[in-house]
């Protein structure tokens, strides 16, 4: 009786999944790509923010793809925040200051004292955000590259539709092994999930390594003010917060103009811990549209982690765990596949092939997110 009873809750589960996917698809495939108009004239001052530790081996490519840029030197300026480095990344910034007058470095430690911090980064763009002197901040990373029309994607929109706050696409690199696919498809998920419901109105995403918001309405929200305690959460908390007070003001730039790339985390272990480091902040988000979402999401992965293991008393539940794994497989292919073809990613054929590892990890991550710790920049977190 009581198999039957899971059986059925793993159904019901199964139904609002497949419905809120297929969603996701509806919304998505309405998206018409953003493109700069011919008329574009740049008129808005932007303060890119880059909060860096130990980014040696990348800062210098990154930085290199936003001094290329199509967009005049005078309307933007480049702020690393130096976060207890004990490489050479200072010195790497220093050097480029003397080429680049538009490149601001901070020392975190100069600007804290010492005083231990659970959210180094939100105290690092917090500072960098008061000396900016453009009136948008955009965040990014240390180890992202940019397109040449990043910075004017960005200003094209704002200056056609008025937004107070941009979200835009992140995708991973792929070296074709079996973790960076199994993080490409698992990325572009969410990047697809992001731009279909930022879009459609339904909830808040975003990633920090690539939005856009304005001085005053960071101010305005009183910044970091209330999230400042959680580790992450610089980029979806404070859009939570500033939707909240601008509700109708937020904008996806849906543009390969606008898309970075950074690469996927090297191994089975840093992928976990930054998952976890996502996760972690699930329980704080006001929009509770995302936490139910979550809430499904997580328990319909739960039932399907468990499944194959009470096969072993009651075989005939390893056909049902297969079907069910064929169902989800083919409802997330009618996602990914129009969402990987708009982002210029492969692979997602494989995606059936990775279903156990991704309800595996996505059932550690959801739990250890909530009761456990994870390590990030070398710094043990709560």
């Amino acid at each position: 009786m009581w198999l039957i009873i899971y059986l059925w809750c793993t159904v019901a589960l199964f139904i609002p999944y497949a419905t809120i996917i297929l969603l996701y698809r509806k919304w998505f495939l309405k998206l018409s790509p953003f493109l700069i108009p011919a008329s574009f004239k740049p008129q808005i001052k932007f303060s890119i923010i880059i909060p860096a530790r130990n980014e040696e081996a990348n800062i210098p490519a990154c930085l290199e793809s936003i001094f290329r840029q199509k967009y005049p030197t005078g309307l933007f300026e480049v702020i690393i925040i130096d976060d207890h480095s004990t490489d050479s990344s200072s010195a790497i910034v220093q050097q480029l200051q003397v080429q680049h007058s538009n490149l601001k470095l901070i020392r975190l430690a100069d600007e804290i004292d010492g005083k231990a911090l659970n959210s180094y980064k939100k105290k690092a763009i917090e500072r960098a955000i008061d000396i900016a002197t453009g009136d948008w901040i955009i965040t990014t990373d240390a180890d992202c590259m940019m397109t040449e029309k990043w910075i004017a994607s960005f200003a094209a929109i704002i200056q056609q539709k008025d937004p107070v706050f941009v979200a835009a696409p992140v995708a991973f690199s792929n070296d074709g092994g079996i973790i960076s696919t199994f993080q490409c498809i698992d990325f572009t998920s969410l990047q697809g999930i992001t731009a279909a419901s930022v879009s459609a109105g339904f909830h808040s995403m975003c990633n920090g390594a690539n939005l856009a918001y304005r001085k005053d309405a960071f101010n305005e929200v009183g910044g970091f003010n209330g999230i400042d305690s959680i580790a992450s959460g610089d980029d979806m908390l404070l859009m939570n917060k500033i939707k909240k007070r601008f509700p109708s003001k937020i904008a996806f730039l849906f543009s390969r103009e606008a898309i970075i790339t950074t690469d996927p985390m090297p191994d089975w272990k840093s992928f976990l811990n930054q998952r976890i480091r996502w996760a972690s902040k699930a329980d704080q988000f006001k929009d509770k549209s995302i936490f139910w979402v979550l809430f499904l999401v997580y328990f319909f992965n739960l039932f399907l982690f468990i499944m194959p293991f009470l096969s072993f008393f009651y075989p005939l539940l390893f056909l049902y765990w297969l079907a069910f794994l064929v169902l989800k497989s083919f409802v997330e292919l009618l996602f990914i596949i129009p969402v990987a073809a708009s982002f210029g990613q492969t692979f997602m054929w494989q995606l059936p092939l990775l279903q156990p590892m991704h309800i595996a990890y996505t059932v550690m991550a959801g739990w250890l997110g909530k009761f456990g710790t994870y390590q990030w920049k070398g710094r043990k977190v709560k």
